[in-house]
């Protein structure tokens, strides 16, 4: 394993200086070094570099991979970019993008890059699971695009006529799809090439040029666009190439679906992909029932060397791949890392993980995550070695400073770097509030280390400083840790748990559960068998009653264990601000909108409670 990790990843290395106000100060003692003025640059080396390459794979309509070359992409996105130039858009009228991940979206994507204008990928689930459109109404209005473009109109009429009085940006639409009312074809804007225009637009895109508007989740709100400048892509695909020097000698393979709305999938996969000459096989399936059969099956076809997914992905591969002996074996077979982030990954998982990687090759995985947020591009901290458990989030990568300042129980996490945002689209207000009178953004997230008396060992990700509540014995609750042990407990029926017990006496849990893992408990029970029978079932009720029960023996007091949990049949809703896309729960807005679930919760006695119809 040793020779492995420094084949692979570069060793860390972190100073920290205590500051007399409290707060500690975390960098790497590596220096961040030079990188390119934009990420167009990279599309133009790896054209002339490696031409025939394979960049980008999407399957058809008859299940066949289309292959998108880097000498292809290079020359679709100057092609689009000049009827961007020739339409007028600008930084002041950016392009829009309503559409699940596909080559189409990532050529527009990287023509807007190309020549300095904006692009604004918004999370598919504005427009396609949203019932009111609050959220995409409130993108559409505030940046005003100079061009909308959703692959499918017919898909997207709904959303499309939720937002047509906010705007007057002409309407782009796939290859095929031009039968749509005033729509243009995606094809017309591939028509011609002004190689000068675009050549010239593109000696102009420099660090501070913006390069795309990423929109937060929304969940405590309207969705912020916050600003991502070219200097915040380029810099911490410099900082990645520091850590995961493997990268520079082998281009990677992904099968990703995450999507390119979030900075997970947009900035640090997609353009890993970019920065190192690696191909990317656009995976349209996604963690839930029904989709991931689609994940399932290009994983078992295609064999990743990186593999990068959210908890919710893993605990559904898990389930497969103890399953299927031939899909372990195309899995593993040329994996040499992966990675989980936008959440903390359940022991449980963490484990079996490692057990399935060495049943299938002998050796273990290195498994590894790290941290950051919209505003930094993402990469903040960086794993680039094997934690001994689940959690640990790494270091400081070269060119950040962390700033960690005590915060009740807690270390909130604030940072410095060029991988920052400089604000927020149109909001100086929004603005001027994250930022402290040094220039560090406030991230609102906590950490904790591994070995405070040995840095180099790491963080580990301890919840949103705001998350966590004390009971009315003035006993804090750490929600982050109460939550991974909650699930892992519960499994496999537990998708996510919420906790609650805000200056109450005890700590109880409200459970989002996996309707098919609960009737898999359920001998008997009719395949047909309604939520409320699976949910109500004695199986159901007395797997989660052992699961309390484990919580219990092993925590330490009255802030470590549940004491009581109500299974919901409602799943977390998007428009709410319950869930974002990539299936992480926000703890402060299911309590709210469950207020009468919450009630009901401790007014009844028994240790699991199932209310019909909640």
């Amino acid at each position: 394993m040793s020779r492995e990790l420094n084949e692979l990843f570069a060793i860390p290395t972190t100073e920290m200086e205590r500051r007399r106000d409290g707060a500690l100060i975390l960098r790497s003692r590596s220096e961040l070094g030079a990188y390119v003025a934009n990420m167009g640059m990279y599309l133009e080396q790896w054209a002339g570099a490696a031409p025939d390459r394979p960049f980008l794979l999407e399957r058809d309509k008859h299940n066949a991979w289309q292959i998108l070359t880097y000498a292809q992409a290079r020359r679709r996105a100057r092609r689009v970019a000049t009827a961007l130039l020739g339409k007028g858009l600008s930084a002041d009228r950016p392009v829009m993008i309503l559409s699940d991940n596909s080559i189409e979206h990532a050529v527009l994507m990287l023509a807007a890059m190309h020549v300095g204008i904006p692009s604004v990928s918004v999370s598919p689930a504005y427009s396609l699971l949203s019932r009111d459109f609050a959220k995409l109404r409130s993108i559409v209005s505030l940046v005003d695009p100079g061009l909308i473009y959703a692959d499918s109109p017919g898909r997207y009429r709904l959303a499309l006529e939720a937002v047509r009085e906010l705007h007057s940006a002409p309407l782009v639409c796939g290859q095929g799809q031009s039968e749509a009312a005033g729509a243009i074809g995606f094809e017309e804007l591939e028509a011609e090439e002004d190689e000068r225009a675009v050549e010239e637009a593109l000696a102009r895109v420099g660090p501070d040029t913006v390069a795309k508007l990423l929109f937060t989740s929304g969940s405590t709100g309207e969705p912020k666009g916050v600003i991502n400048t070219q200097r915040m892509l380029v810099s911490n695909q410099q900082a990645k190439a520091q850590c995961w020097p493997f990268l520079e000698r082998e281009a990677p393979t992904l099968i990703d679906w995450l999507p390119w709305s979030h900075t997970f999938g947009a900035n640090h996969n997609f353009n890993l992909v970019l920065r190192f000459g690696g191909t990317m096989y656009i995976d349209a399936g996604r963690p839930a029932p029904g989709p991931f059969s689609i994940s399932l099956a290009n994983l078992k076809e295609i064999a990743p060397t990186i593999y990068l997914n959210v908890p919710r992905g893993y605990e559904m591969l898990v389930s497969a791949l103890r399953a299927d002996a031939e899909l372990r074996k195309t899995f593993f077979r040329r994996l040499k890392v992966i990675f989980y982030a936008a959440a903390a990954l359940p022991q449980h998982l963490w484990e079996a993980l490692m057990e399935l990687s060495v049943r299938t090759t002998g050796e273990q995985v290195l498994l590894v995550s790290a941290w950051g947020t919209t505003e930094t591009a993402p990469l903040v901290t960086d794993c680039h070695y094997q934690a001994a458990r689940s959690g640990c989030i790494g270091v400081p990568v070269p060119g950040v400073t962390l700033k960690l300042l005590p915060s009740g129980e807690k270390l909130e996490i604030r940072v410095k770097g060029p991988n920052i945002t400089p604000g927020y689209f149109k909001r100086p207000d929004l603005t001027a509030q994250n930022f402290d009178d040094e220039g560090f953004y406030r991230t609102g997230d906590a950490v904790r280390f591994v070995d405070k008396e040995h840095p180099e060992r790491g963080l580990l990700f301890d919840g949103r400083v705001a998350e966590d509540f004390k009971l009315d014995s003035g006993t804090w609750v750490n929600v982050t840790a109460l939550r991974l042990r909650a699930i892992s407990a519960l499994a496999p029926i537990a998708q996510d748990v919420v906790i609650a017990g805000h200056d109450r006496s005890s700590v109880r849990i409200l459970v989002f559960p996996s309707l098919p893992a609960c009737a898999s408990l359920c001998d008997g029970l009719a395949p047909e068998a309604s939520p409320d029978e699976v949910l109500s079932h004695p199986s159901v009720r007395a797997h989660v009653a052992l699961a309390l029960a484990k919580l219990r023996t092993e925590g330490a007091g009255s802030s470590m264990h549940a004491s009581a949990a109500l299974l919901m049949r409602e799943p977390p809703s998007i428009d709410a601000g319950e869930i974002t896309d990539k299936g992480y729960i926000n703890q402060r807005a299911v309590l709210c909108r469950r207020n009468d679930l919450l009630a009901r919760l401790y007014e009844d006695a028994p240790e699991v409670i199932w209310l019909p119809g909640n």
